[in-house]
């Protein structure tokens, strides 16, 4: 945080843009964490009955609707602007939970998680590409994290209430998120480099201008944008683009870093930490047990924004595969000695909890946060739309896929199995990051296009492929 503390004028203006961008986190956050308390309150109601195969599907609904918002937000951000893309999630956000809220049968439940998981996938995709595209590489990684740390309040304010209120109550409260969120939306202006692909060079001089300050000068950095978005438009844009070897590269990065973000399990443990607790016989109570989750899960974005522009991308991913390939093993064991072995675990009854916290703690740090941030940094700005719109649909197809068939591998192998699964592929995805994953640390988005593609960095080179292009016109 001292980086922040630092910060002058122009980087004060950021984390404003940054901020208001990120509400929409809370709402994704709060929209992933409901079904942990809701659920409970849910099966015991008396205003609706909600069959088990039922419960599933209204925890598994939310990303499989996200999968199809990822697919859909690509043109979006595109078309209409990253913005106004953002801007637009908020009114139909509210309409799902006012959805959720009033529901007499479990169909309007399903139908209000669908319009929200919608919306999440639109928002998963929207938010890294716009900060991306206006945050400044000195604080980029810092700021960057902004979408999972107010996320994660958005994770802690769902499992507070949940403690409290009933699942229409607490889906009431997820209707007011979107109100802030909204409002914040207008106070921003759109990003310049979209700006420029439209032709629409004043308007991003004054955008790039209030993002930076207004006695900041932009001469130098709007050029490098207007170079960049002249390379191009230098060559057309078709759909083959997406699956060209030049950009293969940084599209299979994303996919596998988002692979190994799903696979570790998360989100299975997001959304069914009550019924782990109760599953381990925990001696902690499971409601208090995930409120502590929750707030160590919010927490430790705050260690990752301190070291991110310090220590970098590589090297949190190292420290977070680690440790949460390490607290799975222990959390798989815990489960064999209990349900295999059939000794007495109840001296270990801090265990679970302890394992827990310390897995959020390695999955904040590096593997939830930076495979977000490095979509908006390392995909070339010809295809950013359509191949961020790809890689935000495979991650919610594979939060589907664990959310969904998480219950199903628990009662296949049990859940010291399931644990020590996700174990594996946290250990699998340390290799993918030595071997596959650049280090983007303090770099532009200019600078790390060029060598992921291989391109010389050097303006002289860069001039003279766009010898014909028609420069901006003076001011700019």
């Amino acid at each position: 945080m001292k980086i922040l503390m630092r910060a002058d004028t122009h980087y004060s203006i950021g984390v404003l843009a940054a901020v208001a961008v990120s509400m929409g986190s809370m709402i994704i956050g709060f929209s992933s964490a409901y079904t942990s308390p809701a659920l409970v309150t849910m099966e015991n109601s008396t205003t609706i009955s909600v069959s088990k195969e039922e419960a599933s599907w209204v925890g598994s609904l939310m990303p499989l609707a996200a999968l199809v918002g990822g697919v859909v937000g690509g043109p979006l951000v595109d078309y209409i602007g990253r913005r106004r893309t953002i801007l637009f999630t908020a009114p139909p956000f509210f309409i799902g939970w006012i959805l959720i809220a009033t529901a007499k049968i479990v169909h309007l439940i399903l139908a209000g998680r669908v319009i929200c998981g919608l919306c999440v996938g639109i928002g998963s995709l929207a938010f890294p590409v716009y900060l991306g595209e206006t945050i400044q590489p000195e604080v980029r990684g810092t700021l960057g994290l902004f979408p999972t740390a107010i996320g994660n309040i958005g994770i802690l304010i769902c499992y507070l209430a949940g403690k409290y209120l009933d699942w229409s109550q607490l889906a009431y409260l997820g209707a007011a998120l979107p109100v802030p969120f909204f409002l914040l939306m207008f106070t921003i202006p759109e990003t310049p480099q979209w700006y420029i692909s439209r032709g629409r060079n004043e308007d991003a001089r004054n955008a790039l201008q209030w993002l930076r300050g207004k006695n900041t000068k932009i001469e130098n950095e709007m050029h490098n944008i207007a170079l960049m978005n002249a390379e191009t438009e230098a060559s057309e844009s078709n759909i083959k683009d997406l699956f060209s070897m030049k950009y293969m590269k940084s599209i299979l990065i994303c996919l596998g870093l988002m692979t190994f973000q799903q696979l570790s399990g998360i989100n299975a443990v997001i959304f069914y930490t009550v019924s782990i607790f109760k599953m381990s016989g925990s001696a902690v109570d499971e409601n208090l047990s995930t409120i502590i989750v929750g707030i160590v899960n919010f927490a430790s974005t705050f260690v990752a924004t301190a070291l991110i522009d310090r220590a970098g991308r590589k090297m949190l991913l190292y420290i977070s595969s680690i440790t949460m390939t390490i607290t799975l093993v222990v959390l798989g064991t815990f489960f064999y000695v209990q349900n295999n072995m059939k000794l007495d675990v109840s001296s270990l009854g801090w265990l679970p909890l302890t394992s827990l916290m310390t897995y959020l703690l390695g999955f904040s740090l590096a593997f939830g946060p930076i495979p977000w941030l490095m979509m908006g940094e390392i995909l070339p700005a010809k295809i950013r739309g359509a191949a961020a719109s790809i890689c935000t649909a495979f991650n919610w197809l594979c939060t589907f896929t664990v959310t969904k068939t998480f219950q199903n591998i628990i009662d296949g192998i049990g859940p010291a199995g399931t644990f020590w699964l996700f174990g594996c592929i946290c250990f699998t995805g340390l290799f993918f990051v030595i071997v596959c994953v650049p280090e983007t640390r303090g770099k532009s988005l200019e600078q790390i296009e060029n060598k992921m593609l291989g391109r010389p960095s050097t303006r002289t080179r860069r001039m003279s492929s766009i010898a014909n292009i028609k420069p901006l016109p003076s001011g700019c």
